[in-house]
């Protein structure tokens, strides 16, 4: 899936190491990245990793799964790119909606089109996933876009 600068690739046994370590490097959850390996990808602009973000999919319903850029990309729309990325794969896997849970980033996904849902408004599915129910604390704001 390319967009004006960023191709995404779906994360690989040589990259998920990479996704791991940046997103412990920006305090996100990387304990079940090797759970669901194919959830994951990583977003390039040129052959320079920049960044990563997945999706798990449970039917018409998705997770968008801790998006993050590299700092010394941030600022470059490289973030925008990345999520059009990631809501365009999700699209033509077939989703729906997505729903992410995000302590930190509340007004950039706002401005990308999502909207804050009560957590318990989330699919059952959804909310049953290891984010939800165990990585992200309850006090993370719960967003939700129609695709």
């Amino acid at each position: 899936m390319n967009t004006a600068n960023v191709t995404l690739r779906r994360a690989d046994e040589e990259t998920l190491g990479y996704v791991e370590d940046l997103l412990m490097r920006n305090d996100l959850p990387a304990e079940d990245v090797r759970e669901n390996p194919g959830a994951f990808y990583v977003a390039r602009t040129g052959d320079e990793r920049v960044g990563a973000g997945g999706i798990e999919q449970y039917g018409a319903d998705g997770l968008l799964r801790s998006v993050v850029v590299e700092e010394h990309a941030r600022g470059e729309g490289v973030g925008t790119e990345l999520c059009v990325a990631l809501e365009a794969t999700a699209r033509e896997g077939g989703v729906e909606r997505l729903f992410l849970l995000t302590t930190t980033a509340a007004g950039f996904f706002a401005g990308r089109g999502y909207a804050e849902i009560e957590r318990e408004a989330a699919p059952e599915r959804v909310r049953d996933t290891t984010e939800f129910a165990a990585l992200c604390p309850a006090s993370a704001t719960c967003l939700r876009k129609s695709l």
